[in-house]
């Protein structure tokens, strides 16, 4: 676990305990924000999306990748960015170690049986159902189109379903994501119109599950992680 650091509010001046967020990386290793010793915490007045990542290279694979920004908020009521210490050359990144095979036997289970896609709604419906077919428990559908991007929760499990007709774009991907690890369960995304080339390529490295379906409403995984979680089922990761 991080170790907390002692931090001063720029805006209050009252001194509070800060501890750096910890990450997985794609190699499997814990993350920890790598905070800028000496460095100045700024508040944050305006989020923009580009502003909110930062690239950091991990210690045990040498992979440098872009994770959020840590941020806190000061019992004033200031947004407060902490200061990450910047990025150093290094040599090429070595090819990140296999992740190790779990020997668990494929999961027999009955054939998933579809639901007809007319509406988004029931696009929401039949990734539920494949969810349930696959293992997980206590799934629930949210009952309007939540900002989150969450539309499916179950125990462990969370997903998002993209009813458009254009490819899911890289920030949706990294959204689900991130709400995956705040609430450390298993993100997985479906889609009716596939997925843009850079975020299939996020989606691997972040080994998120990717599905897409035709109107029939069976989903069909598009990559190495969606695979796995059909062989082994809810127990997968």
């Amino acid at each position: 676990m991080a170790e907390s650091v002692p931090v001063r509010c720029p805006v209050c001046r009252r001194e509070h305990s800060f501890t750096p967020p910890t990450f997985p990386c794609a190699c499997g290793a814990p993350l920890t924000m790598p905070l800028l010793r000496g460095g100045t915490p700024v508040q944050m007045r305006q989020r923009t999306w580009r502003n909110s990542w930062v690239t950091v290279r991990c210690p045990s694979c040498s992979r440098a990748d872009e994770w959020p920004q840590p941020e806190w908020t000061c019992p004033c009521g200031a947004v407060i960015r902490m200061p990450v210490a910047p990025l150093t050359s290094a040599a090429p990144a070595p090819a990140a170690p296999a992740r190790r095979k779990r020997e668990t036997q494929p999961v027999d289970r009955p054939a998933f049986r579809p639901v007809t896609i007319r509406t988004a709604r029931d696009a929401v419906t039949a990734a539920a159902q494949y969810l349930k077919w696959l293992g997980y428990g206590e799934v629930t559908q949210a009952e309007d189109r939540p900002a989150s991007g969450i539309d499916i929760r179950g125990n462990g499990v969370l997903a998002h379903v993209d009813p458009t007709t254009a490819p899911t774009p890289l920030r949706e991907i990294e959204c689900l994501w991130l709400n995956g690890l705040n609430q450390s369960a298993i993100a997985v995304f479906f889609s009716l119109a596939g997925y843009a080339r850079d975020a299939r390529s996020r989606a691997d490295e972040l080994h998120i599950p990717l599905y897409v379906m035709d109107l029939t409403g069976t989903p069909q995984p598009v990559n190495d992680p969606a695979d796995e979680l059909i062989r082994k089922g809810a127990m997968a990761f």
